[in-house]
């Protein structure tokens, strides 16, 4: 059995049969949050699909909400991703190296991450000030709050990725083998 998959039979969140850990209030709320924007986001798309078909109009401010809506669930789903480690990742050559040269690839990931994520909270920043001034046309909403999820995700990306870097620098003390 490879390294791999003998973390992912130790996780909790794996198939594997063991019990999964009891989700904290917060990671719950999280996933409340994000259950009702998408929801609200199928909602809507349902109710100008309704009033498309049935009254042959549209009511403008329900497909900006659904827009915005959207923005967000991707957003905040990455974050949920990135606190899973459930984010895309293609390690066919990884897994293929010793444990010394995976680790030093794996720093090096992780680094060019936290570069990406810093360059994503920048860009974010910046996007968002020069949008305090603007609103959207129909719901008249203000888009530094429809932008700001993009330096909201990206800060909490770096807080996982800084995480994660410290657990493949200093790995966490095992308690016995699970057999």
């Amino acid at each position: 059995m490879n390294e791999d998959a003998k973390q992912e039979s130790q996780t909790p969140d794996s198939s594997s049969g063991a019990a999964p850990q009891k989700a904290s209030t917060a990671q719950l709320l999280f996933e409340i949050f994000c259950a009702t924007l998408f929801l609200a986001m199928i909602g809507l798309v349902f109710y100008n699909a309704v009033l498309r078909k049935v009254f042959n109009s549209s009511y403008p401010p329900s497909e900006e909400w659904a827009r915005f809506l959207f923005i967000y669930i991707t957003f905040f789903g990455a974050i949920e991703g990135f606190y899973h480690k459930r984010h895309i990742a293609v390690d066919m050559f990884v897994n293929m190296l010793g444990a010394a040269k995976r680790k030093i690839v794996d720093v090096i990931a992780v680094c060019c991450s936290i570069a990406a994520m810093f360059l994503l909270l920048y860009g974010g920043i910046v996007n968002v000030l020069q949008t305090m001034d603007t609103y959207s046309p129909a719901t008249e909403v203000n888009m530094a709050i429809i932008n700001g999820t993009l330096p909201i995700m990206a800060f909490a990306a770096l807080i996982l990725l800084l995480r994660d870097l410290k657990d493949i620098l200093f790995p966490p003390k095992t308690t016995g083998s699970r057999g």
